[in-house]
């Protein structure tokens, strides 16, 4: 007996025959290709339903957690976003921050800007580094437990740049010349990660023991990084290493360690900055031996490592020092005003109760030897010697108070005219 499903079922023959008198020939061609086309787009729309094969290579591979619209090493240019940080939000800036942030917007109109303040400079850390970003608790706790405003500020530059990249400059720097400017045109952009320029350029004071770990350093203040650079997150790694062991030797929490100038800038500043550069440049260049003395009187720009480094004129004309220029010169790019720079107020430099602090001589070479030896000389004092100068000179610095004082009541009282 015949199945009722087999081909050669009498009943399933005279069905198929009434079914063909009955339906056209050019339709029932016409039925089929829909059904055909209907079960193609189901295929294509529902593909990634479909189970993909496992890699055998990548069975015991560890699982990274890339953060959505982050591109690491991107090949392309660097993201066209201008960070700057500050207490309070932009609608309420003063006058003169309000002036230098507008020349950044003003010579680069398609950049996007965008400053963090004291308000939101948490949220934004807990949301990138968060479970929901890096998932770097370790790093928002550091954050969170950090007191001291310029190693906030310091550190948040770094997180900022890691994340996401662009240009960081101080809220007291003004742009001169508009972001394109700052690579010259003779590299390839897809070749270069980060920008940055020579600041200090003094390595013949590397062996002074106040002046030395300043005597040579990278500009941080302004520079330009493409997101998710290594030595960013290693930047920010070895300030929270450094923080603790100085929380362990002072025996307080991190929140509550004390450090004066010179800690700042060798622990989150400048110094760590440019000995992390170029631990960077020595990785990224297998080892070869980069040294500061490959940037030292640096007249021209050069790329090591994917990092281009250019003079000290870029980012610190007008210095007084180093060779920096003026902000006049044709390759000068920013402007550092310095009145946002008032933290070694809370972190003081070391002063010597006579002579004063040395960083004063701003890097002349016979100022700073008169200071020595005058610091010298005075060690070698008897301490009772020692005291009485040191009284003498509190009076004298109490009376040249006063006289100002005075002078600046007179001022009031009787007005100079026409000022």
């Amino acid at each position: 007996m015949n199945s009722p499903i087999s081909p050669l079922s009498p009943a399933l023959a005279s069905t198929t025959a009434k079914f063909r008198n009955r339906v056209p020939t050019q339709l029932r061609r016409t039925i089929i290709m829909y059904f055909a086309c209907v079960c193609v787009l189901l295929v294509v729309l529902n593909i990634d339903l479909v189970p993909s094969i496992p890699n055998p290579g990548g069975a015991f591979k560890r699982s990274v957690t890339v953060r959505k619209g982050v591109k690491s090493g991107s090949p392309r240019g660097f993201p066209k976003k201008i960070w700057q940080t500050w207490k309070i939000d932009p609608l309420s800036f003063e006058e003169r921050d309000s002036t230098a942030a507008k020349t950044w917007t003003t010579k680069n109109p398609e950049f996007r800007y965008e400053v963090l303040t004291d308000s939101n400079d948490m949220n934004y850390v807990e949301e990138h580094f968060g479970p929901d970003g890096f998932n770097r608790a370790d790093i928002v706790d550091l954050y969170r437990s950090v007191n001291a405003s310029i190693i906030k500020a310091d550190l948040l530059r770094y997180l900022i740049m890691y994340a996401e990249g662009g240009v960081y400059a101080d809220i007291d720097v003004e742009a001169l010349r508009p972001v394109h400017r700052f690579i010259p045109e003779r590299y390839d952009e897809s070749q270069v990660h980060m920008v940055l320029g020579v600041e200090v350029d003094q390595p013949q004071f590397k062996e002074h023991k106040i002046l030395g770990k300043k005597s040579h350093s990278f500009c941080q203040w302004t520079f330009m990084a493409k997101p998710r650079l290594p030595v960013m997150l290693k930047l920010v790694e070895n300030i929270k290493d450094w923080l603790a062991d100085i929380a362990k030797k002072q025996n307080v929490p991190v929140g509550e360690v004390v450090v004066d100038f010179d800690d700042v800038i060798s622990g989150t500043g400048p110094s760590a900055f440019t000995v992390a550069i170029l631990e960077e440049m020595n990785k990224s260049s297998g080892g070869i031996g980069i040294t500061w003395d490959d940037f030292h009187d640096l007249d021209e720009s050069k790329v090591v490592g994917g990092i281009l480094v250019l003079d000290v004129e870029a980012f610190a004309a007008g210095q007084g020092h180093s060779d920096s220029g003026n902000h006049n010169a044709r390759g000068a790019l920013v402007k550092h005003h310095y009145h946002a720079s008032n933290w070694p107020s809370r972190h003081p430099r070391f002063s010597h109760p006579i002579h004063g602090e040395v960083e004063r001589c701003n890097w002349n070479a016979e100022c700073v030897r008169k200071w020595d030896e005058d610091v010298e000389t005075f060690g070698l004092l008897p301490p009772e010697e020692q005291q009485k100068r040191i009284d003498e000179k509190k009076v004298q610095g109490s009376q040249l108070m006063l006289g100002v004082n005075s002078e600046l009541k007179l001022r009031e009282i009787n007005p100079v005219p026409g000022s």
